[in-house]
């Protein structure tokens, strides 16, 4: 996968100065160089591509490529500050061969130097915290599938919409009484009512009629026929 390279940082001017060798160990110092006249004058640009960043010195016109710095650390042996001033700094610059050489570059203003610093230890930074994170240990997957010999119970109830087995559940808990329906005769005719004349009396008619003894016939009210006490009921 290409990894896109991004611009951190541009200041339009920068002045770069021939340095002379470190004659101590104290570190550089700005006012050993020739300020005044500076050997060249152009662009800077602050690039990274993934973890890679580096400090371009191109021309301010035609945008050619001067010098460039690899920077692996900051701070580092490829940009030190010097230690009279906080606007100028050494760069190790290399070329495509990988020779390498020491200039002094500086900024005219202070704000200038001080946005350098930031992107460069914001960039240290992310890719610190980039680290820690790809080293942090993953949590232990979730294994949701069934061991060897495991079941699981489901409790579902069902319910039937057309009530037939309801309704017969509902009838056979029905509470009994005296008043239960007896089952039909034999014969298949219906049997006399309670009180009723004996089947030998004169109002079942004459034994072995069917047309007499299968009709109860019509019976009426003691008040239609009995006149006014209204205590007895016909017999029929």
């Amino acid at each position: 996968m290409d990894t896109y390279e991004s611009v951190l940082l541009v200041k339009p001017e920068v002045f770069v100065f021939n340095i002379p060798p470190r004659s101590s160990n104290r570190g550089y110092r700005a006012a050993d160089w020739n300020l005044a006249e500076p050997s060249w004058t152009g662009r800077m640009r602050l690039i990274s591509k993934g973890n890679e960043l580096a400090i371009k010195l191109e021309d301010r016109n035609s945008g050619e490529l001067f010098a460039k710095c690899p920077i692996e650390t900051y701070p580092g042996i490829a940009i030190e500050p010097v230690s009279d001033s906080s606007r100028y700094f050494v760069l190790r610059i290399q070329d495509d061969n990988g020779r390498s050489a020491f200039i002094g570059i500086g900024f005219g203003d202070r704000s200038d130097s001080f946005d350098l610093n930031v992107a460069l230890q914001d960039h240290f930074k992310w890719l610190k915290k980039e680290k820690q994170i790809s080293e942090e240990p993953t949590g232990p997957s979730l294994d949701l599938g069934f061991k060897e010999g495991e079941t699981i119970k489901i409790n579902m109830k069902i319910t039937k919409k057309d009530g037939g087995d309801n309704n017969s559940k509902s009838k056979s808990k029905l509470p009994s009484s005296g008043l239960g329906l007896l089952p039909p005769p034999p014969s298949g005719k219906l049997p006399p009512p309670p009180g009723s004349s004996p089947s030998g009396s004169p109002a079942h008619g004459p034994k072995g009629d069917s047309a007499s003894s299968g009709d109860w016939g019509e019976f009426k009210s003691a008040s239609s026929n009995a006149g006014p006490t209204n205590t007895n009921w016909v017999q029929f």
